[in-house]
């Protein structure tokens, strides 16, 4: 049966770049993969004539020669995954095996003892701890290497053996039909060796579960979300293996008074209408205690003011943050009759002629008299 035209099994043209050889060829090797097929004989050729089509089309000595005498100039040097084809590495770099590395995600055989594995702590603040620092302790569960073995897993007295099924790499290889799986040992679970006798106190598992008290410094100015990196005080490794690290997650918990965005501090400040009114010196709070603001005469509600230097200490610039009050008006409730009757009194006294105690109301009005004149044209 004559061979289909490798361009056209890849469905690229023959101007195709290697990027496009390479991006055709995952796509269509991943459709036709074998695991994915099972038992499909129809997907196994045609992943055949890919892989094959790629081996071609992939070295630019062997293109070179398809493009100039088709099949004959190649003949012998595509092999197939039958008896004179190259199987797993045989592309070196970019090749097969580093291709289905990429698609599937596959370990490119990882040896040696594997490192501990990185923990994460969440540690509630109060805003007060972020904003100055502070120092907690914190207990955290960890896998710890086991005293009485080493980490070896074995008896005392005994030691873990190298495993026969897999050599000590906890893989193995097998054949399933044209391809090769390589999976984790079964008998020795991906270790590479054998207990015979488990050690008593952590059954062969080489690693103990304990609590450990650390002492954390809390450097002043951190934020929501913020994470500290410990160094060494995650869980062991396997022995000649590095811990893992610790991080802290800080999380601050929401405040009755401030808000807090960045460097800047935030707060609402109830005025009294009189003071809004009058003008006058209140008493503010701040992280650090309180001090006093002055309030112009007519001050509206919504204004704002900065206090400058009484936000927060940026923990990575070192600049330091101002604290922003808002001003919510507040209407008096429960008046007396007499209180009712004098502020009914005030009241008609801001309406008298060329007044112009309520500038927003009249330009408001204005508006909205102009709007209606508009609407009924």
């Amino acid at each position: 049966m004559a061979k289909k035209d490798y361009y056209e099994v890849l469905g690229v043209a023959r101007t195709a770049s290697e990027e496009d050889i390479k991006r055709a060829y995952k796509k269509l090797a991943m459709k036709h993969h074998p695991d994915r097929n099972p038992g499909d004989e129809t997907a196994e050729e045609k992943f055949k004539e890919v892989k094959e089509a790629y081996e071609i089309l992939s070295d630019a000595q062997k293109r070179s020669a398809y493009d100039q005498f088709g099949h004959a100039g190649v003949d012998g040097s595509a092999g197939g995954f039958g008896g004179g084809g190259q199987g797993f590495g045989g592309f070196g770099g970019g090749g097969f095996s580093d291709m289905f590395a990429d698609i599937f995600g596959g370990n490119r055989g990882y040896s040696g003892p594997r490192p501990g594995d990185d923990l994460e702590y969440r540690l509630n603040l109060t805003l007060e701890q972020a904003v100055h620092g502070t120092k907690v302790d914190i207990q955290i569960p960890r896998k710890e290497v086991c005293d009485s073995c080493h980490g070896s897993g074995a008896a005392e007295g005994t030691h873990a053996e190298t495993c026969s099924t897999c050599g000590g790499s906890g893989k193995v290889r097998q054949q399933q039909g044209f391809f090769v799986v390589e999976r984790t040992c079964h008998t020795c679970h991906g270790r590479g060796k054998i207990i015979k006798k488990a050690c008593s106190t952590c059954r062969g598992e080489g690693f103990v579960q304990r609590k450990k008290t650390l002492s954390v410094t809390i450097p002043a100015g951190v934020d929501d979300g913020d994470r500290i990196r410990l160094s060494g005080q995650g869980e062991a490794g396997e022995p000649g293996a590095p811990t893992g690290d610790l991080y802290v997650r800080i999380q601050v918990q929401p405040h009755n008074i401030f808000k807090r965005n960045g460097d800047l501090l935030f707060c609402e400040m109830p005025l009294s209408f009189t003071t809004a009114a009058l003008g006058g010196e209140i008493e503010v709070p701040t992280l650090d205690g309180k001090v006093k603001l002055k309030i112009p005469a007519g001050t509206q509600t919504g204004r704002k003011f900065k206090i400058a230097g009484k936000g927060v200490k940026s923990v990575r610039s070192g600049r330091q943050g101002d604290l922003v009050c808002q001003v919510t008006l507040e209407t008096p409730v429960n008046l007396t009759t007499e209180q009712q009757a004098l502020l009914q009194q005030f009241e008609d006294s801001l309406h008298g002629k060329g007044a112009t105690h309520n500038p927003k109301s009249h330009s408001w009005l204005d508006s909205v008299k102009s709007f209606i004149n508009d609407a009924l044209k």
